[in-house]
């Protein structure tokens, strides 16, 4: 098998390639206004809009908007907030930040999402809020979340990171719980030139919470009415670059389903799991397969140059800087961190190189057998 050009796991270039991001960036040039200008104004408004609900307050980042939610939702130092150990230590790290402690539960076996059943188990703790984090692009059971939490009288918040556009009976991530982050990090279904982020909601008092926090907590110019806020604020230039890519992000998505169906379809009799559920539920934000061979497999496709990556292999109860015992059982989240991996799936990835990952991971399992 030869393979002459790298499969890379993602290429900004490709993905972004025929946009045209030279005159959104000249208009906001020529405005010389840079911050909290009408291009972010007008995305906020349009990405509010796109995700179905009242509110959109952008900010700097994907991990700012995390924490501000959860300081809105009034998370404070000592309380306890479920959420899970096997995507990324990023809700952990916001529920860290304000001193409160992460409670993690198990992930169901088919979707590697919270698990509504485990939720259960513990929901009579009473803990202050949940994260539910859409993975990998697959949106959770979330109506059976909302529906536990609610009944509870537990606020949820929607960690959509992974999972702009997502969508279940007509209704998009971000839109089911009380308050919903977005990151526009590069890789991100829909991403930006750099950093980013936003949080919406239908929540009024929510939304104005959040316009305080990222900026210093003003209620106006240097007047600190709240506690907990910072800079955090996404850019014009970044906000002129998202309103170009926004109309486009649907199609992008179908693109990503359609090499997962590929993938699905190509791979279904070899001895590894795939992603189960290939409808609108599920935008592909990474193509993950599971398999006890995984370091064989990553060193073979690396041969074959083809990229790969673990997405991800240290469950958050397990990081050496939070080291922790779980008081529930994580079986399946861990199970997880240790046989997931992850292949090429982006707009714009050839049809040649579908193929050439298809035919490297075919090969590697039939040579096992």
């Amino acid at each position: 098998m030869s393979a002459t050009e790298q499969v890379v796991l993602f290429s900004a270039k490709e993905v972004n390639q025929g946009l045209d991001f030279t005159t959104p960036i000249q208009k906001v040039l020529n405005s010389h206004w840079y911050v909290l200008g009408d291009e972010v104004k007008n995305f906020e408004k349009e990405f509010a809009q796109y995700v179905g609900v009242k509110h959109c307050v952008s900010v700097a980042s994907g991990s700012d908007a995390l924490e501000l939610a959860l300081r809105c939702l009034g998370i404070k130092s000592g309380d306890s907030v479920v959420t899970v150990a096997n995507a990324g230590f990023y809700s952990s790290t916001a529920i860290h930040a304000i001193g409160a402690k992460p409670i993690y539960v198990d992930v169901e076996e088919n979707t590697l999402t919270l698990c509504p059943k485990a939720l259960e188990a513990i929901i009579h703790t009473k803990p202050a809020a949940i994260v539910v984090t859409h993975l990998y692009g697959q949106l959770a059971n979330i109506e059976e979340l909302v529906r536990i939490a609610h009944d509870a009288k537990v606020p949820i918040l929607e960690d959509c990171a992974q999972a702009h556009g997502a969508k279940r009976n007509g209704q998009l991530a971000g839109s089911f719980g009380d308050i919903a982050c977005f990151s526009f990090y590069p890789t991100k279904n829909f991403g930006a030139l750099g950093d980013g982020g936003a949080v919406v909601t239908n929540n009024h008092d929510l939304s104005k919470c959040l316009l305080q926090l990222r900026q210093y907590g003003w209620s106006k110019k240097y007047l600190v009415s709240i506690s907990g806020g910072r800079n955090s604020r996404l850019d014009e230039m970044q906000a002129a670059i998202l309103r170009i890519k926004l109309p486009h992000l649907d199609a992008c998505n179908n693109q990503r389903r359609s090499i997962a169906e590929r993938y699905n379809l190509a791979l279904a009799n070899l001895n590894i799991k795939l992603p189960r559920c290939i409808d609108e539920s599920y935008v592909a934000h990474l193509y993950v397969i599971r398999t006890s061979k995984r370091s064989d497999l990553a060193a073979f496709l690396n041969t074959q140059k083809i990229s790969t990556d673990i997405h991800y292999p240290v469950p958050d109860h397990q990081q050496p800087a939070y080291l922790t015992e779980s008081k529930n059982p994580l079986s399946i989240t861990e199970t997880a961190c240790e046989t997931v991996i992850s292949l090429p799936c982006y707009p714009g990835l050839s049809d040649e190189k579908v193929l050439r990952v298809i035919s490297a991971v075919t090969h590697f399992f039939q040579q096992e057998s």
